[in-house]
């Protein structure tokens, strides 16, 4: 019997130690992440130093975005923009619009349609340290209805850049369903 207590306190000793590394090594993972020493091809231009320090409000902000759009709510959707937004579009166009242009392009195309469903898929806050530029990436597969019956169905990846609670830049790619 005396062998058998030896024996279990001695597994229970070692299974002890076992979880304490664990955590020891998690804890450290968690609070300073590993930097590469990958030799890389290239070198970012913009910045290669992120985190996820972008406030939940601002997510919220940009999500609320999102069901503006589908509900139709345009006001909504401006509210969140700022003066004067950079929006690149799938199409490859570019535009640098005041708030109130924003509005006359959305609106007409918005109106257009009969319902919009948006199935979102992921998001991602991201926050480049050294450039102090904080973005909301977001996937998510949408489906336009025309008033004219035509549907219109596509998987989308966004980027929002977010500066003092507003959306300052935006951009937009499209993979079309079929």
């Amino acid at each position: 019997m005396k062998k058998f207590l030896l024996y279990l306190s001695f597994v229970a000793f070692l299974l002890s130690c076992k979880d304490d590394k664990d955590k020891t090594a998690s804890t450290n993972t968690a609070t300073a992440p590993e930097k590469s020493t990958a030799d890389l091809p290239y070198t970012a231009s913009y910045s290669s130093s992120w985190s996820t320090d972008v406030s939940d409000a601002d997510l919220k902000m940009v999500l609320t975005t999102y069901k503006d759009w589908s509900d139709g709510n345009i006001s909504g959707l401006l509210s969140a923009m700022a003066d004067t937004v950079t929006v690149d579009m799938f199409s490859g166009d570019h535009m640098k619009l005041p708030r109130a242009d924003l509005s006359k392009f959305w609106t007409n195309f918005r109106d257009s349609l009969s319902s919009v469903k948006i199935d979102m898929q992921g998001w991602q806050k991201m926050y480049a340290t050294d450039k102090k530029d904080g973005y909301i990436v977001t996937w998510y597969d949408e489906t336009d209805t025309y008033k004219t019956g035509k549907v219109d169905s596509a998987s989308y990846h966004d980027i929002n850049q977010v500066k003092d609670g507003k959306i300052i830049w935006y951009s937009t790619y499209k993979r079309p369903k079929k």
